[in-house]
């Protein structure tokens, strides 16, 4: 008899997706893109179509393989086209950040394929199965709950930027708002033709070839040559030690994962055996290891193969001597395969593409991934991330899958949950749920629920602490399963796990 399956991803429809393929005989890698083709039409303040992603795969035999699908950089064949961009603020409850949307800052779409190779590669069920449940959320609606009206509202200048974005998402002038239907249909009549279409017309036809007219009109780099070259690339995933466990995550050329694991390596040179979770030197080596993280990445040093070690002492000293201290599917199906993987839309560009239902992404406008400044790059090249879809492995036996959406508060959020549960022993559920930290480089963000004031007042020794009043979106979106056994949904993006049996 085959263990349980378990689900995470960030809304219970899409867990329900997942769900449903496993019950009908699909792997833990049908369920994902199911999932997938779900976050679309359930989540689209979070992922499109018209994004990108990662999935981490490990088959029941052992075999992992990394799947990028993420954006690449546009403008083969354009010239010297000046892009448009349209600057954005969004306001979270207690910071700011800015964005870039307009044509000028989609970049070559990667999601559509790589759900369509991953399945074609490693599912088992017809295509048509997979993105059934997508289809009914699309036609039939999606209730939205709090966290999505809050999201949605969040992002309603960028929704609404355009006619054709604001007929989608906005057809009653304004962002739906909890409890009303949100329904896409020509989403669904997409959905419905990928089973004889494939794609093709979205990367090498007729759809191709509207996105690049209206581009070519509004300040766009995107070209049909751009889609038609578009490749799903498979690597060997990133591998790294961590207190006698083995973590798999996301290779160069993205950043997310090697990040991740040069905070961990930091972390992995102190003793934390006797420290308290949620104690003054908890607290104080979590945001010392990021500052000092961060202050390497801004040295151009993203890798700790990167780092000498004398570099690597000298950080983990300083944060000793303190020591008084987008959208993500996790799956694991019942035969020991299991899947991660992390997609985004960015904030959406603001185009929809006509007649598609889908939404083209902003990854040419979003600082964090163009540190040498934006369109730096020629065109092709596959754009860095910070996603980093991650595997924790004791010995040959998956422990965590786990992953998160965040934009610059990837790495933080998955560093912070990887260490409670190895560090600190808490369970999946209590190391999502628990409150967390980040360090923007300026200020020490703080979500509430910490206990201990005296830690939090000894976090002012790092560094100025904004404490916000409520848990947020801002921290991440960390969707993680234990296989076999329980998984969490994070509520900060409204998240929702479940146990397949």
């Amino acid at each position: 008899m085959s263990a349980a399956g378990v689900v995470a991803t960030g809304h219970p429809l899409v867990t329900a997706a997942a769900a449903e393929v496993l019950n009908a005989g699909g792997n833990a890698f049908d369920a994902a893109v199911a999932a997938g083709f779900a976050s679309a039409a359930a989540e689209p303040a979070l992922t499109s179509l018209g994004g990108g992603g990662f999935l981490l795969a490990r088959s029941a035999e052992g075999r992992t393989r990394l799947f990028d699908f993420f954006v690449d950089t546009p403008g083969r064949g354009c010239g010297d086209l000046v892009p448009h961009f349209v600057p954005v603020t969004l306001h979270f409850p207690a910071s700011e950040q800015d964005f870039n949307v307009g044509l000028g800052s989609v970049a070559v779409p990667g999601n559509l394929a790589g759900f369509l190779q991953i399945h074609e590669a490693l599912g088992r069920l017809s295509l048509h199965t997979v993105v059934g449940p997508a289809v009914r959320l699309a036609r039939e609606g999606v209730p939205v709950n709090a966290r999505q009206a809050y999201m949605l509202g969040l992002l309603a200048p960028i929704f609404m930027h355009s006619e054709g974005s604001a007929a989608v998402f906005a057809p009653r002038g304004r962002m739906p708002r909890e409890r009303e239907l949100m329904r896409n249909l020509d989403l669904a009549d997409t959905l419905e033709r990928l089973p004889e279409d494939h794609g093709k017309s979205f990367y090498d036809g007729a759809v191709a070839e509207r996105m690049a007219a209206d581009m070519g009109a509004g300040g766009g780099l995107l070209t049909a040559e751009d889609l038609a070259s578009y490749r799903v690339q498979a690597r060997d995933p990133l591998s790294f030690e961590y207190r006698g466990r083995r973590i798999l995550s996301n290779p160069p050329p993205s950043f997310g994962g090697a990040l991740v694991a040069m905070s961990l390596e930091l972390l992995g040179r102190l003793d934390l055996a006797s420290v308290r979770w949620g104690s003054s030197e908890h607290l104080m080596a979590w945001v010392g290891a990021m500052q000092e993280v961060e202050g390497l990445r801004e040295k151009g040093k993203r890798h700790v193969d990167h780092v000498a070690e004398e570099e690597l002492s000298a950080a983990a000293g300083r944060v000793r001597s303190f020591l008084r201290g987008t959208t993500h599917v996790s799956v694991a199906d019942g035969e020991g395969n299991v899947a991660s993987m992390t997609t985004s839309n960015g904030e959406g560009s603001g185009y929809v593409v006509p007649g598609t239902g889908i939404m083209l992404n902003n990854m040419m406008g979003e600082d964090d991934l163009h540190p040498e400044g934006f369109h730096a790059s020629p065109p092709g090249l596959r754009v860095a991330s910070m996603m980093a879809p991650s595997l924790v492995l004791d010995g040959d036996r998956v422990r965590l899958v786990t992953g998160t959406g965040g934009s610059k508060r990837i790495r933080s959020a998955l560093f912070q949950v990887i260490s409670s549960v190895v560090d600190f022993g808490l369970s999946v559920r209590d190391a999502v749920e628990a409150p967390r930290i980040h360090w923007d480089g300026e200020l020490i963000q703080l979500e509430p629920g910490w206990e201990d004031r005296r830690a939090v007042a000894a976090l002012a020794q790092l560094g100025p602490v904004n404490e916000w009043p409520e848990r947020d979106v801002y921290f991440g979106g960390v969707h993680a399963v234990v296989p076999g056994q329980d998984g969490a949904g994070d509520p900060r993006r409204g998240g929702s796990a479940m146990v397949v049996r």
